[in-house]
């Protein structure tokens, strides 16, 4: 049995790729986006449109709310149980997506992170409030430098929790990340897919006007009163969160998801390219890729 997991950064043209290699093997598509499986926001998160989910079975898309919790460890243990299932059907099942932390729940499993303690977690709450982001971003550089350089310092939450591990455990949040990997009992082949960095940032800059045209501004207005829910604070809502607000024009907003997505897809690629299991392609090589699986059959 064996799972190919096919990720890379965002925008790259994973989704119709992944869809002809579910159509060659006739199989479905496991996705592992964290955002796009919330069924509120599609147009921000490029979910695979509805043509494109009636063509090939996907798993994991639009399937919770946002105000239903879900993390990663959940993800992980749903994910196993739809695997034992679908192997029954056929050997090669296919995980794909650009959530970080999902793929190594499903590939390496979940670290056992302990409960952080409550006079932690105030503390941690009233520096927020007192001396900002900026500071404590600052705070995990000089603690756990190595979590610093790929966390979302704009995302104040995974900030804090970091520094809140640092300081109950004396120890890094890095090192928790990396504790013995769970034994899976199916192969795991790693294919990432890149393009040269204009042409993913040109890719980058195209999805965002698309999103625009597609109605994105209005599906932000729609969820204005659930903009705390921790769902949301990601690239593309932010910035749209900010115009609303009056802060920003629509023009700025607008530059400012492009350029906060390039950069999370320069984190991304950071993040992948340390993970010396992951076979390199580019999306053009279809034919290349099937080869390279067809070893795996």
């Amino acid at each position: 049995m064996t799972l190919l997991v096919i990720t890379g950064p965002t925008a790259v043209g994973k989704t119709s790729l992944c869809i002809d290699i579910a159509k060659h093997y006739g199989i479905p598509i496991i996705n592992a986006d964290s955002r796009q499986i919330y069924r509120e926001l599609r147009i921000g998160t490029a979910t695979p449109t509805e043509e494109q989910l009636r063509s090939v079975k996907h798993y994991f898309v639009g399937s919770i709310s946002i105000d239903d919790y879900y993390n990663a460890s959940m993800y992980e243990q749903d994910v196993l149980t739809l695997l034992d299932e679908q192997f029954k059907h056929s050997p090669i099942q296919l995980l794909t997506g650009g959530s970080m932390m999902y793929i190594d729940a499903v590939c390496n499993g979940i670290d056992d992170i302990p409960t952080i303690r409550e006079d932690i977690r105030e503390e941690m709450k009233r520096r927020y409030a007192e001396e900002g982001l900026e500071v404590l971003c600052e705070d995990l550089k000089r603690l756990d430098p190595e979590h610093y350089e790929i966390v979302d310092r704009k995302n104040h939450r995974r900030v804090i929790h970091a520094l809140e591990i640092c300081y109950q455990t004396g120890t890094t949040y890095s090192s928790f990340r990396k504790q013995e990997k769970k034994q899976r009992p199916f192969r795991i082949v790693k294919i990432g897919l890149n393009r040269e960095r204009e042409e993913l940032y040109n890719r980058i800059n195209q999805r965002v006007d698309q999103m625009m045209d597609d109605g994105l501004l209005d599906e932000v207005r729609s969820l204005q009163d659930k903009r705390s829910n921790n769902a949301l604070n990601t690239v593309g809502y932010k910035e749209m969160f900010t115009y609303l607000d009056g802060t920003w024009s629509l023009e700025e907003a607008v530059e400012r998801m492009k350029g906060n997505t390039r950069r999370y897809a320069r984190k991304q690629l950071t993040w992948f390219k340390r993970d010396e299991d992951i076979q390199w392609f580019h999306p053009s090589q279809k034919e290349d890729i099937l080869k390279y699986i067809s070893q795996y059959e």
